[in-house]
């Protein structure tokens, strides 16, 4: 029998062919590009984003909402980059890299994918917590028992399908769910909205680890190699990827800003969220009993999308989309999986210094690889098929490269005073 392949259906298997220009999407496109976006979205929307967020409003308030707004902007404008310059190209992120200086597209390879081990090991630790707070399960069974949804998505017979569907399925629950606690909390929206654009607190580190929680590491990567895995590529599809690219991280913004209220009418009505699990105990707070159970519902989905998106990205970078067959992509992918889960069994917990390694990694990754992508953009159009890259989008994406190399900075402190 035939192994369904880990990285989708081809633009043949889903019965649709790439549109001849920029006109109405095709029903298999849209499917497809769906998926994509909502791939990236919750690849991003994990344990880690919802820690981030609760931690920023805890500390900044009403004030975080001019963070949230600027790190959407500058995602916008660093994800356009990648996703025009992947699509168009037909080329991975990994690939490009090596085209631009030989071994160099290994290295980001390494980075991300040993970045991306670490941070699956906190992925299926958060949904073990999710299962803990649903049923009072051992978060070590929850986290396995996730862990084998996770491969039975990819073992599945159309594999690609399933992903898409699970994405945006658990993807709608999470912000729906969230946008329930956050009404019965009662935020201060007003006062969110003010801030936006004249804020009381200005806090710099708040938006670049924003920026870096949303397409760090692997994320920015995950929705763009899935379009070219799945047929869309090429500059007839530089609107799809373009909507895809943009809608991605509206998608993720709307979850974080629901959240970010939901917890911030918890933190104005006074409660005191103490120094652990701050996001479930602002969920209980907002709605006793049933919000600690929402909590769960909402880890545990950020949790598990975050372990697929992980796990096929970081294959993906380790595979060739050509010369690697579907069924040594979906042996590898569960190989991650299973990997993972077990550092997590076995330790009970992502270890803190891995996470702030992985974290320094994705931090450097970041700037690297756009960098590798806007060089190509700017200086290697021979890679672009003829497409003339537009120039505002060039200038956008070398100001938002600037603040990577911040992140990068930021991202690596802690490790040097951690062994300082």
């Amino acid at each position: 029998m035939s192994h369904p392949p880990a990285d989708g259906p081809t633009t043949a298997s889903t019965g649709t062919a790439p549109p001849a220009g920029g006109g109405r999407m095709a029903a298999g496109t849209r499917s497809t590009v769906l998926g994509a976006m909502f791939l990236m979205a919750t690849s991003a929307i994990g344990p880690g984003f919802i820690t981030q967020t609760t931690t920023f409003t805890v500390q900044l308030g009403a004030a975080f909402a001019f963070a949230i707004a600027v790190s959407i902007v500058v995602d916008v404008a660093l994800q356009l980059n990648v996703w025009r310059v992947v699509g168009v190209s037909g080329r991975r992120a990994q690939e490009l890299g090596n085209l631009v200086l030989p071994g160099l597209g290994w290295v980001m390879a390494g980075l991300l994918v040993l970045g991306g081990a670490v941070f699956n090991v906190g992925n299926v630790s958060g949904a073990g917590l999710g299962t803990d707070a649903m049923f009072g399960l051992d978060p070590r069974i929850g986290g396995a028992l996730s862990a084998l949804v996770a491969i039975g998505v990819f073992l599945s017979r159309r594999a690609g399908v399933a992903v898409d569907r699970i994405v945006v399925v658990l993807g709608l629950v999470m912000i729906a769910l969230t946008a329930y606690i956050a009404v019965t909390s009662g935020p201060p929206v007003g006062t969110a909205l003010r801030n936006v654009v004249l804020p009381e607190q200005v806090d710099v580190l708040a938006i670049t680890t924003l920026v870096g929680g949303t397409i760090g590491g692997y994320i920015v990567y995950a929705g763009a190699h899935r379009l070219l895995d799945s047929g869309v590529t090429g500059p007839a599809h530089v609107r799809d990827i373009t909507r895809g690219s943009v809608t991605g991280i509206v998608v993720t913004g709307i979850m974080r800003v629901v959240l970010f209220l939901a917890i911030l009418g918890v933190v104005a009505g006074g409660a005191d969220l103490g120094t652990e699990n701050q996001a479930a105990t602002a969920f209980q707070a907002a709605a006793g009993e049933v919000g600690l159970r929402v909590f769960g519902v909402v880890l545990w989905a950020a949790s598990i999308t975050s372990v697929i998106g992980a796990s096929y990205t970081s294959v993906s970078f380790v595979t060739s989309r050509t010369r690697t067959s579907d069924r040594t992509r979906t042996l590898l992918v569960c190989g991650f999986i299973a990997v993972t889960t077990l550092a997590f069994v076995l330790a009970g917990a992502a270890p803190t210094t891995l996470l702030v390694f992985a974290g320094a990694f994705n931090g450097l990754l970041l700037p690297i690889g756009i960098a590798v992508l806007l060089w190509v953009a700017t200086r290697r159009a021979d890679l672009l098929g003829g497409y003339r890259y537009p120039r505002w989008l060039l200038a956008v994406g070398w100001l938002a490269w600037l603040l990577t190399i911040y992140l990068a900075v930021t991202s690596v402190r802690p490790v040097v005073e951690l062994f300082g």
